[in-house]
């Protein structure tokens, strides 16, 4: 998922800096995406499931009208908040305002808020995470003098990985969790405007100058007043970047913690080159994000690196497509092999990660088929063994490959002559050198940053019996 806003002095055609973000960051969410432009306290809002290109028409986006501030979204269904229902930016009108709220990431105690707001009255519409939170923070806005003061208090009851972009009638607001699993940052237009985005390449496309990335924990506020930083929560919590982020998720062009993506995969491939050495003609990446630790690899092996597949730059990315059946199709159609790099040749086939096993076999056939006489498949990533509970459709282990075959069992299921993924203990060396105290490597190590929510909800079932207890002995 990603969030993408701007905000600035002067009433201006916003919604189209926002659909450029948006654009920026398709990469992060292709399900659904929306936008919610703020004129003088009115807010104009349109959301639909697609992408930015079908849902926002240039008549569309006239539509929404001119302001001095908006907040848009593009959205990766995680499990079972698909629809378009779950869209988002969410508006929530209340006795205070109005409050737009959009989120990425996710909760681990989603579903234990839900329930307690819901026995306290509210009506839920989505199974999104964004409308919990909105009346999470709806609900302490009654008892607070300012709306950062409400968010501040929500986050004490937020537990998980997210980023939020809050927009009510005079201000924009943007928060990081404390752990800091996804990126969030800002920067400023030689007009006047703040941009706050997911990723530093969707302030580059709108012509923004980077000044940060939030801190983690970090709550930035910006209004006719400037920008004024919260930090109760910065330093509460280890900090614990998705190490995914470097590995696949953020575009290559983009920096987090002030380190390169596009250096981190080539660093990858580099070390992957190291710990599984092969006799191979050729070094094939798969586009997009295995081209860069492709690229890495040939170096520090000095096997030639060659272009062998095509993508249909038509077909969006095939790990975040919602549902297996609709992975599996995009795959047929997604890549072509070049002949000329790879028939006659032995192939060191590099992936940034094999999670479900969709794509790997399909393209190790596609280059048998090209004429390839060996084919040698690479993962940049470790063995992806455990689920996500932060923002990836990945909930249970029996839908990771890794977690159910051996190594040389997955090499026969792709049809490869020999598979290597990354060692766990040199996935944050990719990025060595980023300004940033600690990662999220529990996809691979299973090493959670917090509670899982089955142990989140033990625990507050624990407390729950014994707050009970507690009052009938009073």
């Amino acid at each position: 998922m990603g969030v993408f806003g701007i905000i600035g002095e002067d009433k201006t055609s916003v919604a189209s800096s926002v659909y450029y973000g948006l654009y920026a960051l398709h990469h992060r969410g292709q399900e659904s995406c929306g936008i919610v432009v703020n004129d003088a306290g009115k807010f104009s809002m349109h959301k639909d499931t697609g992408l930015v290109s079908d849902v926002f028409s240039g008549e569309r986006l006239a539509s929404l009208g001119q302001g001095n501030m908006a907040i848009g979204h593009v959205r990766y269904g995680t499990l079972g908040t698909k629809g378009r229902e779950n869209a988002e930016p969410i508006v929530v009108n209340h006795i205070k305002g109005c409050l737009a709220v959009a989120s990425a990431g996710k909760l681990i105690n989603g579903d234990l808020l839900k329930r307690e707001l819901e026995m306290q009255g509210m009506i839920f519409h989505t199974t999104s995470d964004a409308e919990v939170i909105s009346y999470v923070i709806t609900k302490e806005r009654l008892t607070s003098t300012r709306i950062e003061e409400a968010v501040s208090k929500a986050m004490n009851k937020l537990e998980g990985g997210y980023c939020l972009l809050l927009m009510s009638r005079h201000k924009i607001i943007a928060a990081r969790d404390p752990h800091g699993m996804h990126p969030l940052c800002y920067g400023k237009r030689d007009n006047g405007q703040y941009v706050i985005a997911s990723e530093s390449c969707a302030l580059d496309t709108v012509g923004a100058t980077m000044i940060r990335e939030l801190d983690p924990g970090e709550i930035l506020v910006f209004s006719d007043e400037g920008i004024t930083s919260v930090r109760d929560h910065c330093g509460t919590k280890p900090e614990a970047l998705c190490i995914f982020e470097y590995i696949y998720t953020a575009r290559p062009d983009s920096s987090i913690c002030d380190f390169s993506v596009h250096n981190a995969r080539k660093r990858a491939g580099a070390l992957l080159a190291k710990a599984h050495p092969v006799e191979a003609d050729v070094v094939v990446g798969v586009p997009d994000s295995g081209l860069d630790a492709a690229l890495g690899y040939a170096e520090a092996s000095g096997i030639p690196y060659g272009i062998g597949l095509i993508k249909n730059k038509y077909i969006g990315r095939t790990f975040i497509a919602p549902g297996q059946d609709v992975r599996e199709d995009k795959v047929k159609i997604k890549l072509n092999p070049v002949s000329s790099t790879v028939k006659g040749k032995r192939v060191v086939l590099v992936d940034d990660s094999i999670v479900r096993g969709t794509t790997c076999g399909r393209i190790v056939r596609l280059l048998r088929a090209a004429g390839a006489t060996e084919v040698h498949l690479r993962s940049s990533a470790p063995a992806y063994l455990n689920p996500c509970y932060y923002g990836t459709d990945i909930d249970s282990k029996d839908a990771l490959i890794a977690n159910n075959h051996t190594v040389e069992e997955i090499a026969k299921i792709a049809g490869a002559d020999t598979l290597g993924y990354l060692p766990c203990e040199d996935v944050t060396k990719i990025c060595d050198g980023a300004k940033c105290s600690g990662f999220c490597t529990a996809c691979f190590d299973g090493k959670y940053p917090s509670l899982t929510p089955a142990e989140y909800r033990k625990q507050f079932a624990k407390a729950l019996i014994s707050e009970t207890k507690s009052e009938s002995e009073t």
